[in-house]
């Protein structure tokens, strides 16, 4: 309801200017850490970039007592490596990590049973302080063949014999 012109009003009860927001430029990829481009980067130590990628950390910790660890092997590495394995493995497919990435992860490096002895040998370099450098658990992620990623659980526990073949790692020595 109005107010009768004869009726006196405070100062702080007077209808105040509004502020004028000026129109905002158009945008522009000016800061140095904007993409490039249509896609993201690819290539090595770039890593997968995927959604909730840090929900692959908690689910993680549910392998934690299913782990078959070879002397000098830490739980830790083992679960910073594998993680780095089953982020990317999501990503490939556009999705959040689910716990059948974390088994592909572990079962693909051999933590869950039956690895081979020369893949144990060959991880335990790669795996030696993982949970401390990314760089290592990049490493540990692009060596993982590109058609490995596409493989089930399953398919990876039927082939880790033939390791070689969804593995990039080089020979001991």
């Amino acid at each position: 309801m109005t107010q009768p012109s004869f009726v006196p009003i405070v100062e702080a009860d007077q209808v105040r200017p509004t502020y004028q927001l000026r129109v905002p430029g158009i945008w522009t990829q000016s800061r140095p850490s904007e993409l490039r481009g249509a896609s993201q980067p690819r290539g090595r130590q770039l890593g997968s970039p995927g959604p909730d990628q840090g929900f692959a950390l908690k689910l993680a910790r549910g392998f934690e007592d299913r782990l078959e660890l070879a002397p000098g092997e830490s739980c830790e590495d083992a679960i910073a490596g594998c993680t780095a394995v089953a982020t990317r493995r999501c990503a490939t497919f556009g999705r959040a990590p689910v716990v059948h990435d974390l088994t592909f992860g572990f079962t693909l490096w051999g933590f869950l049973g039956d690895a081979p002895a020369d893949l144990v040998e060959a991880r335990g370099r790669l795996f030696r302080s993982a949970a401390h450098h990314y760089q290592a658990q990049r490493a540990i992620a692009d060596r993982v063949k590109e058609e490995t990623l596409r493989l089930t659980p399953e398919a990876v526990a039927e082939r880790l014999g033939r390791w070689h073949e969804m593995l990039m790692v080089p020979e001991p020595g």
